[in-house]
């Protein structure tokens, strides 16, 4: 196996065009249990540990651009006001120490249905930048998951960033799990509020062969919002909204029967957890308005 370390995102890329069954590695955090229980044996990894440009974020456009490498750590600690659902996604990531080397790049690289990172991505309209030495394309997050563990990538191509957007208004995420911590989710769930255009964001992971928006739930919740003035004048959400509003989110689901959980627990526990992810942004939504 050959071990390729480029110091700059131009060599990456070069590396890439030449040796496109390179396996890009930075947190490890996912390539390497691969490598350990030999699941998977690539003829090249890809170091991209050294390049600093990879490492860094700033706001772009009403966006934050955050570079394929910044670990989950620094998403928590350094955007948590700015991507609310991201950080709380994050925290929700293993231990302190994968935290500390895992990135969201990697989460996408992975493009597993379960990992934390997708629905919040989904739910808040994020753009996924990647790069090659042909150039630069964005890919709406809705455009990127193909399939289990595939995603739009081209052979030659590196991610370089997330592009997430910038409401100002409240994002939750929440995720049910065999225990606290350490764990893959069984089912989970991201919310995004977007008064200004008066939308909502709805997103499931570890319930589809891919991460999913849940367009039904969200088409129903923009429109309760918008015929009942809600957004101008927000007042405590009838029982029954939220509870068809969780429903919608479950029937956007096509979970299967396996070894964390049950295809009928994870559409249940789906349903509860929109439920209270809406009662929770709504109220948060509504102290701000106030």
């Amino acid at each position: 196996m050959d071990f390729l370390r480029p110091a700059t995102l131009a060599e990456a890329l070069s590396l890439k065009a030449q040796r496109p069954d390179a396996v890009p590695i930075a947190g490890g955090t996912d390539v390497m249990v691969e490598l350990n229980f030999d699941h998977r044996r690539p003829a090249a990894l890809l170091d991209l540990t050294r390049i600093a440009e990879l490492s860094e974020w700033d706001q772009v456009d009403g966006s934050v651009r955050i570079g394929a490498g910044v670990p989950y750590t620094r998403i928590i600690e350094e955007l948590g006001d700015r991507l609310p659902g991201l950080a709380m996604a994050s925290r929700t990531v293993g231990s302190p120490q994968i935290r500390n080397r895992g990135t969201v790049g990697g989460n996408l690289g992975a493009a597993s249905p379960a990992g934390d990172a997708h629905p919040v991505l989904l739910a808040s309209g994020a753009t996924v930048e990647v790069a090659s030495t042909r150039g630069t394309r964005l890919i709406p997050a809705t455009a990127f998951y193909l399939g289990v563990k595939r995603n739009a990538l081209e052979p030659d191509e590196l991610i370089a960033a997330v592009r997430v957007p910038v409401t100002g208004a409240p994002q939750q995420f929440a995720k049910v799990g065999t225990r606290n911590a350490m764990v893959i989710a069984v089912c989970s769930f991201a919310l995004a509020l977007h008064p200004a255009r008066g939308g909502v964001g709805a997103a499931v992971g570890s319930a589809a062969p891919t991460p999913r928006r849940a367009p039904a739930a969200e088409d129903f919740l923009s429109g309760e919002l918008a015929s009942s003035g809600q957004w101008e004048s927000p007042r405590p959400l009838l029982d029954s909204v939220k509870r068809r509003f969780g429903e919608l989110v479950a029937e956007a689901a096509s979970p299967i029967d396996d070894v964390r959980g049950t295809a009928a627990y994870r559409k249940h526990a789906l349903s509860v957890l929109a439920r209270r992810a809406l009662g929770w942004a709504w109220q948060d939504y509504s102290g701000k308005a106030a």
